[in-house]
Formats: structure tokens, sequence, C-alpha cells
């Protein structure tokens, strides 16, 4: 077994313990997804799948906001509530626009970068920025936008040879369903 497959086996491992915490809305999945960012963002970077690295890299940020976020969160409605807000239209609109400019942007730059499936990296990129921001606000249509993102990525994962990381996403498209009727039929509004 090659270290780029111990690596990918330790990324699914900890990305199933990440998304069963997020279903149940538990901070230390911010922690753990900092372990998972960092492992895929390397094993995407040996692929040369500049967007899915950086994508991970830009989770491992995110992981501390949204750490912080939900100790805000917790604070005001309890800390074993799953805290919920109502999606403005605003940052719905604002967010479809970035997805279309942003997957044309980075199609072309991935491109550039020699990334030979951008078609599946790019808007997989951009669609998993934007649902760990809505993840970061506990917007529950954040899990519709990873049933998206995350079927894209299995593409490009199984593109790629990189079948542990497909059965990751596989999982996760899994957990995204799971997660949203859990967090409809849980959780709180703010």
């Amino acid at each position: 077994m090659s270290v780029i497959e111990i690596i990918e086996i330790f990324a699914l491992v900890t990305g199933v313990a990440y998304v069963v915490l997020e279903i149940l809305q538990k901070n230390a999945m911010w922690v753990v997804g900092i372990l998972t960012g960092a492992a895929c963002a390397y094993s995407f970077a040996v692929q040369r799948s500049w967007g899915m690295m950086g994508l991970n890299l830009y989770y491992i940020v995110m992981s501390v906001i949204g750490l912080v976020q939900w100790r805000k969160d917790d604070a005001a409605v309890g800390e074993d509530v799953i805290h919920l807000r109502s999606l403005p239209k605003k940052t719905a609109l604002w967010s479809a626009v970035g997805f279309v400019l942003g997957s044309l942007v980075l199609i072309w730059v991935f491109r550039a970068l020699g990334d030979g499936v951008s078609e599946l990296d790019a808007p997989a990129t951009v669609l998993s920025v934007i649902a760990t921001w809505w993840l970061t606000r506990s917007y529950i249509q954040q899990w519709m936008l990873w049933v998206v993102a995350d079927a894209l990525t299995t593409m490009l994962c199984v593109v790629n040879g990189q079948y542990w990381m497909a059965f990751l996403y596989l999982a996760y498209i899994a957990s995204a369903v799971y997660g949203y009727c859990h967090w409809k039929k849980k959780g709180v509004e703010l």
C-alpha cells in the first residue's frame, strides 16, 4: 500500500467521522475537519486537482470560523440543540451568481494549470465553497448543495483513480440526504 493510499484511507475515516459530527451538529466536527482537510488537500495536490486541493485548504480555514460561529450559536440556544437560520433570498441570489461566474473563471484557470478535469473540478469547488459558508451559518439548504458538489467530486475521484476518496464522497452524498432530514426534523430556528 502506497503512502497516498494510506493518506486517502485516513481521509476516508476522518471524513466519515466529520459528517457524523456534522449531522449531529457537534463542534468537534470542525476539529476533525482540519485533519480531513489536510489529508484531502495533499491527496488532491498529488493528482493535480488544484481546485479540490485549494478547497480543502479553504476547509481548514473555515473550520476555525465555523467553530467560533457555532460556539456563539450554542450560547444562544444551547449546546444540544441543532440551530438553524433562514437562508436570506439575497444570499441565495449572490450564491447563484457566484457559482456561475466562479465556475467559469475556475474552469479557465484550472485548464491553464493543467487540470485535466476542470469541468468537474471547478463547479464542485465553487459549490463546496458556498456550501461550507452556508454550513457555518447553519442554513439547512447547505445539505442540498453538498449532494450536487459531492456527486461531482465522486466523478472527479473516479476519473483520477482516487477510489478511496470516491468512497468518501459517496458516503458524503448519503450523509447529506440524511443530514437534511435530521436537521429539518430536529432543528430550532435562531
